[in-house]
């Protein structure tokens, strides 16, 4: 049976995602190397596909990133089609940062209408600070996107009554990790409590589609870390930031409890160098290689990411 119903064009969201994309793209181009410490990497992962699984730093594939490489893989892609440029490694968090503007207007409308959902949108489109990240090559705007989007599996899963879309929005969690660790579980407890007390079964059923739904989770969160980490030291980078060269350290570590305590320096690899020996290492942006310098000198390292 045909609908009657004609698809109808929001007007007022397409100019917003417009403004989006303007907000976000404009004199990117200008921009030559964006982050020079992840262009570097970026650099180094068009090389080879050893570089490219581990996101190494450097063209030797001695020391990674000190962040898992889902985003860094989808900026490589980008630069493989376009040509290495820092307007081709930021596109993707420019598309991120417009397509965060959709899900949002998608978010809103069910609930509180067309209205709401054109002002939230237009809000998340001109806020100053998701615009800033948006035109960076940072990992910021690609993770708001991914959870945004499990946001929107969460609601399709609580109207559809789906447990497909349950999986879906908490693995998008896991591939959220997998961008920057554990800040993609600051969503955590939000999806939990809200699938408990909107999902409509009863509560022994809930529990374990929940059980099943933080399962693959944390497999889809570990897989690319638990891989590594079973290599031998000798056949791969060195883990970069990391104390102990291993990823899952490094999750929990210096990209986890240590950005609530501030205490990111310390041991081999602790000192933001991500090198053994208490080494730090530089990146030389000609090149793209990393250069080793003496410990406690200064130097182009992980922590001027920022991130």
């Amino acid at each position: 049976m045909i609908s009657n119903r004609r698809f109808r064009v929001d007007l007022p969201l397409v100019f917003i995602l417009l403004l989006g994309v303007f907000l976000n793209t404009y004199n990117i181009w200008l921009d030559a190397y964006a982050n020079t410490y992840y262009t570097t990497a970026v650099a180094s992962m068009l090389q080879n596909f050893h570089n490219f699984f581990f996101g190494s730093l450097d063209s030797a594939g001695s020391v990674t990133v000190d962040k898992p490489p889902v985003t860094f893989w989808i900026q490589t892609v980008s630069a493989y089609i376009f040509g290495l440029h820092g307007w081709s490694v930021i596109l993707p968090q420019a598309l991120a940062g417009v397509g965060s503007i959709l899900l949002i207007y998608l978010l809103v409308k069910p609930s509180f209408g067309t209205a709401a959902a054109r002002i939230s949108a237009l809000v998340m489109a001109c806020t100053p600070v998701a615009v800033a990240v948006s035109r960076t090559n940072n990992i910021d705007s690609m993770l708001v996107f991914t959870l945004l989007l499990g946001t929107w599996f969460l609601f399709r899963a609580i109207k559809r009554n789906s447990v497909l879309s349950l999986l879906g929005a908490f693995a998008l969690i896991g591939l959220g990790f997998n961008m920057k660790m554990l800040q993609a579980y600051m969503i955590l407890p939000a999806f939990v409590l809200f699938y408990l007390f909107a999902f409509k079964s009863t509560w022994k059923k809930k529990a374990g589609v929940l059980s099943g739904a933080i399962a693959l989770m944390l497999v889809i969160s570990v897989s690319w870390a638990v891989i590594v980490d079973s290599i031998p030291a000798s056949e791969r980078p060195y883990i970069g930031s990391s104390e102990t060269n291993s990823v899952l350290e490094l999750a929990f570590g210096y990209n986890g409890v240590s950005r609530l305590t501030g205490n990111q320096g310390g041991g081999p690899g602790g000192e933001r160098g991500g090198m053994p020996g208490g080494e730090r290492r530089g990146v030389d942006g000609r090149t793209g290689d990393a250069v080793g310098t003496a410990p406690g000198t200064a130097g182009t390292d992980s922590g001027s990411a920022g991130t």
